[in-house]
């Protein structure tokens, strides 16, 4: 008998409305705290709107994971239309308590779940989400499918550039000095997921030019572990940086497809209007 299996993930994959339509998949919505209560990222706001609101914000705006109540209803929902499991891929567990309350959520449903904490965030959950939904086709158990997915994790990355240190200054990443120092030298921070899902500055380089020299070079040293086919440009609301970074990285590797690709709102919030990237998946 063909096991029906319900596809549920998080906002920070940041997938197309009309990808989400067309495969079905259920995505929880994070949180961003404002002033006036907690919006529900995609749902209670747009891109824009929410980058409308962050600029003139009094007070910096957190983030958080969607509501308990959310996450059960969604299971209950769920069970309740014929699924008899779901494989839910989150964000990085150091970042947000979403991957944790999935199997608690699950729990009191009564449904069987899946939970996978992806080390990472953006691009590479809907990776994940891609190649599941193609072992499923094959037919694979779900336990099978999650075993494949959880070796991905290894061969995924992503490095991030954000255009300025005031975001990070105001959620309390860095001091006010740090900030002034980079204004004033134009220091650029070079950011990193690492292994355990946390982020790290890994560089500090003067001017953009070095900043993104830095993240190509991570990008070739991937390329000689294995293949990489498919590489997202992640950007704050900087779809014009991307597509610049496009011509030039096409330059470099025209035999590798660059896919200019938003990142969560909640992204925002830390890193920053203008922040640019990479982040791939290798073969």
């Amino acid at each position: 008998m063909t096991i029906k299996i319900a596809w549920v993930t998080d906002t920070a994959a940041y997938l197309s409305p009309d990808y989400i339509k067309e495969h079905n998949i259920h995505v929880l919505p994070l949180h961003i705290v404002f002033e006036e209560g907690a919006l529900r990222e995609t749902i209670d706001m747009t891109h824009d709107e929410f980058y409308d609101k962050l600029r003139y914000a009094n007070t910096h705006p957190k983030t958080s994971q969607p509501a308990f109540g959310e996450h059960v209803a969604l299971y209950e929902q769920l069970k309740q239309q014929g699924y008899d499991c779901a494989i839910a891929i989150h964000t990085s567990e150091r970042l947000s308590g979403t991957v944790a309350s999935s199997p608690m959520a699950a729990q009191q449903a009564g449904f069987k779940n899946y939970p996978i904490d992806s080390l990472i965030g953006s691009y590479p959950m809907q990776v994940m989400i891609e190649k599941g939904m193609e072992l499923e086709k094959q037919g694979l158990e779900p336990e099978q499918i999650v075993e494949q997915i959880l070796t991905m994790r290894e061969k995924a990355e992503l490095a991030f550039i954000p255009e300025s240190l005031e975001q990070l200054n105001k959620s309390g990443r860095v001091s006010g000095t740090a900030m002034f120092l980079s204004n004033l030298l134009n220091i650029k921070l070079v950011i990193e997921y690492n292994k355990e899902g946390g982020v790290e500055v890994v560089q500090k380089v003067r001017a953009d030019k070095r900043a993104k020299k830095a993240v190509i070079e991570k990008l070739q040293r991937a390329m000689e572990k294995s293949p990489v086919n498919e590489v997202a440009i992640i950007n704050c609301n900087n779809e014009q940086g991307a597509n610049e970074w496009k011509q030039e990285l096409l330059q470099l590797f025209p035999y590798i497809t660059f896919k200019p690709t938003p990142l969560s709102a909640c992204v925002g919030v830390h890193a920053g209007e203008g922040t640019l990237g990479l982040t791939w998946v290798r073969e």
